[in-house]
């Protein structure tokens, strides 16, 4: 068996070592595709502090993933540099994009990007989400700041937000490349679409909710498109559960309604859970070796998800950090915290 394995290897190193020879002047960097605005419309203010620009690039399945990169003012040499996306149903110029501009103010150069299939970036059929493209995604946006003059590649972080938290990790575990991941207010879709919360769902349940799913493809494959919820978050009460109020205040105010994003004003797909439901990330976390920060809210209801999350990885240099009095969302705006972000990112991207 580890001749075997060390064959393959040898072959794998040949071959991409051939292919890495002959693309040595091609460049994942496009265009900017029709229709994205250069304008900003963030939910956040803009600082004065760095310097912004929308930019796109290709991930390995060919979809043009679009990002606003953010970059310190009078920046010299070639600095760390981290790419960051979420939440789940989010897009850039939410979250994540606070996250990117604020973390650039303090030194680094950031990327935050829509993933595949949603916001800005591309993908023919809209909101769905993939775990395996979704993780992709995050070494896609390695390929491209590793590729700019001002970046240094030996020292490229990322952090993932809610359940692109998950794909973080996912990508982190695969991704050598990756030398530091924080995530925060973390969500492993795959687990919570295919058992629900505290792993709720037997299995005859989950076959239930499998064929009511397939049913919709028959009908989606007979109308001959993709169908689409109402958005559930405008649909939520005064006595729904807490958490939902708590997306609602997000993602239906002014605090964090944006028009590109989903969850401000759409929804995934009717068959969007097939995949989450048979696939699953963080299945190799024990051979996680770079360094991580798990962030969660104190309050939050997802913080079994980071604490479990933070058990199983491997890494010998990990950081649970938990938000006194935080919920989920306050992490997404509120209660972000900016300082041990930093401190964790300078102490591992140096």
């Amino acid at each position: 068996m580890k001749k075997t394995l060390a064959t393959i290897a040898s072959a794998m190193i040949l071959i991409t070592g051939a292919n890495a020879m002959s693309s040595k002047t091609q460049t994942i960097e496009q265009d900017l595709p029709k229709g994205v605005t250069s304008q900003w419309d963030k939910v956040f203010a803009k600082s004065e502090k760095v310097d912004h620009k929308k930019v796109a690039f290709k991930n390995r399945y060919g979809i043009t993933l679009v990002g606003d990169l953010y970059t310190p003012k009078n920046m010299s040499g070639k600095l760390p540099a981290i790419a960051i996306s979420g939440p789940y149903g989010a897009v850039k110029e939410q979250s994540s994009g606070l996250h990117a501009q604020t973390l650039a103010e303090r030194g680094f150069v950031t990327l935050a990007f829509d993933g595949s299939f949603t916001g800005e970036s591309g993908g023919e059929v809209r909101d769905i989400s993939s775990p395996d493209i979704n993780t992709e995604d995050f070494s896609a946006a390695v390929d491209y700041l590793g590729l700019q003059d001002f970046v240094d590649r030996e020292k490229i972080g990322i952090l993932g937000i809610c359940g692109w938290g998950g794909f973080a990790l996912n990508a982190a575990i695969a991704d050598t490349r990756i030398k530091a991941v924080a995530v925060t207010t973390m969500y492993d879709m795959t687990r919570v679409t295919a058992k629900g919360y505290n792993d709720s769902v037997d299995k005859n349940a989950r076959y239930e909710a499998k064929k009511a799913l397939n049913l919709q493809r028959w009908a989606d494959a007979e109308n001959g498109k993709t169908s689409y919820p109402a958005n559930g978050l405008s649909q939520v009460k005064d006595d729904d559960a807490l958490f939902l109020r708590e997306y609602k205040d997000y993602y239906r105010t002014d605090r964090g309604f944006h028009k590109r994003s989903l969850n401000s004003n759409g929804a995934w797909s009717n068959t969007n859970a097939i995949i989450a439901m048979s696939d699953k990330i963080l299945t190799y976390a024990d051979e996680l070796r770079a360094p991580v920060l798990v962030a969660h809210g104190e309050i939050a209801h997802s913080r079994y998800f980071g604490e479990d999350a933070f058990k199983a990885l491997g890494s010998k240099n990990k950081e649970l950090f938990i938000v006194k009095g935080a919920n989920h969302t306050d992490l997404y705006d509120k209660k972000i915290p900016f300082d041990k972000f930093e401190e964790f990112f300078k102490a591992n991207l140096k």
